[in-house]
């Protein structure tokens, strides 16, 4: 007989997400992690120095505010605190402009100058829409749509690569490079279809609900997520791996929080062999060199503009952008990397000693790079930024390998679970009814493998859930 209505494998965002919604339904639930702390890509950690608190792989959550599943649970009551700086993002560029995207739409259209209407004219009807879009948008794709001409009208610009889109829409340089570098949080290069979308929907997000810093770091995030797990019943085993089915207690559903890969280990031959052969195939894309840094003081920018933002954009111009997302998606390390840069201790007083401070950032390489990206990245921060190489009192450096080592979702370092193209967008990790379920009506995926993809949101794990609860009534 079962001891449990579902085992969840993986205590990450998503994983939590599933654990909870099912155990709000009143099943019988136990989560698996294989590490020493539950969070996946929301952990946090001294990385560098005795009270710097770094994040390790997630700092900015604007999915977190926008996520129905995390506006579903009692935040406040839980003792969430998310604290929003005063503008969401800065992107700087050489002539000393700065693009200082702000909640408030017209603020941020005034930053853009001549192309302000431009902007507004883009975005309004968007953030108006916002929840029905992000209803049809963070999940499989529903058919027919809950909300068809809220889609329809973001669907228009979003099918477009983001280049296009950029320069079809704006005259500036800022304007275009404010775009491209939103969309640059897709992996891809801005000139594949759909890349316009990533920008979209981050642009939306910082109108409609902020992109906010958890206090004292992500962790804190999963943290109180274990916490609401276990007041509903739930039970979480850390330091707990599974290598196979065999390390799984019984269950009537089993849901994986991992990537196609781990998937196909653990579960050896127990799915059909054109299922697996499907997995196989499943395509993986770029990976991501992360730097820590404990530092002296603020980052001393060139614009002021750039320390009322809690995240920078360091890359330049639409075509710089373009330029270097390009080369890694074609195997090359480029000298100019787009950088996104987070700065929390500006706003958080809890994760640097009085007057210290700590930043955070990545740039895109190719697939399992081993490359040294240090001296690079330093580069584009001292470009807008000079003087900040005095400030460095430590760092903490993770390559793409060293992703994957820290977190095995991060196939090649991969931090998004798999290529986010249109080819691979809705249908990850296979093209199913339902993508979360599997041939064998117990087992289950509820990881960024699975729509909407990556994120702290918590939706691939809630959307996961429901399909497991049907099978359960069944």
């Amino acid at each position: 007989m079962s001891e449990y209505d579902a085992v969840v494998v993986g205590a990450g965002p998503n994983g939590l997400a599933a654990a909870i919604t099912l155990a709000r339904a009143g099943c019988k639930v136990l989560v698996l992690e294989a590490k020493e702390t539950i969070g996946g890509g929301a952990r946090s950690a001294e990385l560098t120095l005795s009270g710097f608190r770094h994040d390790i792989c997630s700092a900015i959550h604007p999915l977190g505010l926008a996520s129905p599943f995390f506006r579903s649970l009692p935040l406040a009551e839980l003792g969430v605190e998310w604290i929003q700086p005063p503008a969401a993002l800065a992107h700087p560029l050489d002539s000393g402009e700065v693009a200082l995207v702000r909640q408030d739409l017209s603020a941020t259209a005034a930053s853009l100058g001549a192309d302000s209407q431009a902007y507004l004219r883009l975005m309004k009807p968007l953030v108006g829409n916002w929840q029905k879009i992000m209803t049809d948008t963070l999940g499989p794709l529903p058919l027919p749509p809950h909300h068809p001409l809220a889609l329809a009208q973001f669907g228009l610009s979003a099918i477009l690569p983001a280049d296009l889109l950029a320069r079809l829409t704006f005259q500036t340089p800022l304007a275009r490079a404010l775009l491209a570098g939103m969309a640059g949080h897709s992996m891809l290069p801005l000139d594949k279809p759909t890349t316009a979308a990533f920008g979209l929907v981050l642009g939306i997000l910082a109108h409609a609900v902020g992109w906010p810093i958890p206090r004292r770091g992500s962790q804190s995030i999963v943290d109180w997520m274990g916490c609401y797990l276990t007041s509903l019943g739930g039970v979480i085993q850390t330091s707990c791996e599974v290598r196979s089915l065999a390390d799984i207690p019984p269950a009537r559903s089993i849901l994986f929080d991992v990537t196609p890969r781990q998937l196909l280990t653990i579960t050896a031959g127990r799915l059909p062999e054109s299922y697996r052969k499907a997995l196989s195939a499943y395509r993986y894309g770029p990976g991501v060199f992360k730097v820590d840094w404990a530092l002296d003081g603020p980052v001393p920018w060139r614009s002021p503009d750039c320390a009322l933002a809690g995240t920078v954009h360091l890359g330049g111009t639409l075509p710089e952008i373009a330029a270097a997302e390009r080369a890694v998606w074609g195997g090359e390390h480029p000298e100019k990397p787009f950088v996104l840069f987070a700065q929390q201790s500006l706003f958080d007083d809890t994760r640097a000693p009085a007057g210290k401070h700590t930043a955070w950032a990545y740039c895109h390489v190719p697939h399992g790079s081993d490359q040294d990206m240090t001296a690079a990245i330093e580069a584009q921060v001292e470009r807008f930024a000079p003087g900040f190489r005095q400030r460095i009192l430590a760092r903490s450096t993770r390559s793409a390998l060293a992703m994957e080592l820290y977190n095995p979702n991060y196939v090649g370092g991969d931090i998004n679970g798999g290529v986010q193209d249109w080819r691979q967008l809705f249908t990850r990790p296979v093209a199913r009814i339902s993508p979360y379920t599997t041939p064998d009506s117990q087992i289950f995926i509820c990881s960024s493998s699975t729509p909407p993809g990556g994120g702290v949101h918590g939706m691939c794990g809630y959307h996961a859930a429901q399909a497991a609860l049907k099978n359960l009534k069944r």
